[in-house]
Formats: structure tokens, C-alpha cells, sequence
């Protein structure tokens, strides 16, 4: 498997936009996006996420593995 990226708020949007997701709303300092299947991500506007909340808290519960977000950051 390989290493989680350490990755900025903007670089995380821009990686999901790729993917099919879209901003919905902001509300304060977290960033909801959205995909067509219904698929919701509550994403930090900080300039570091820290890797537990990508991992567990981002990427599992959507079901995007590490490889696929290495793959949008390019």
C-alpha cells in the first residue's frame, strides 16, 4: 500500500474535483463536496491534514483508497 501523501485543503479539493465531487456549501472552516452517486465529504480548510483525519475520516467512509487519491493530486 502505499504512503499516505501529507496534502493542503486546496490540493484535497482540487484532487476530489477530479474525482466528481463539487462543492456544496461551507460553513465556517469545513468544506462540504458532493458526487452524483450521493457520496458527501466534510473536508478541513486547514493548510496540513493531518493523516488520521484523511485517512479515517475522508478517504475510508467514501471508499477511495490511497492509490486513487495519489493518482487525482497529479
Amino acid at each position: 500500500m502505499p504512503k499516505l501523501p501529507k496534502v493542503s485543503a486546496i490540493d484535497l479539493i482540487r484532487a476530489f474535483q477530479k474525482m466528481g465531487f463539487e462543492k456544496v456549501s461551507q460553513k465556517g472552516s469545513h468544506i462540504k463536496m458532493q458526487d452524483k452517486k450521493g457520496r458527501t465529504a466534510i473536508i478541513p480548510n486547514h493548510k496540513n491534514i493531518k493523516p488520521g483525519t484523511l485517512k479515517k475520516g475522508i478517504l475510508n467512509p467514501l471508499g477511495i483508497s490511497v492509490q486513487e487519491l495519489i493518482d487525482s493530486l497529479k
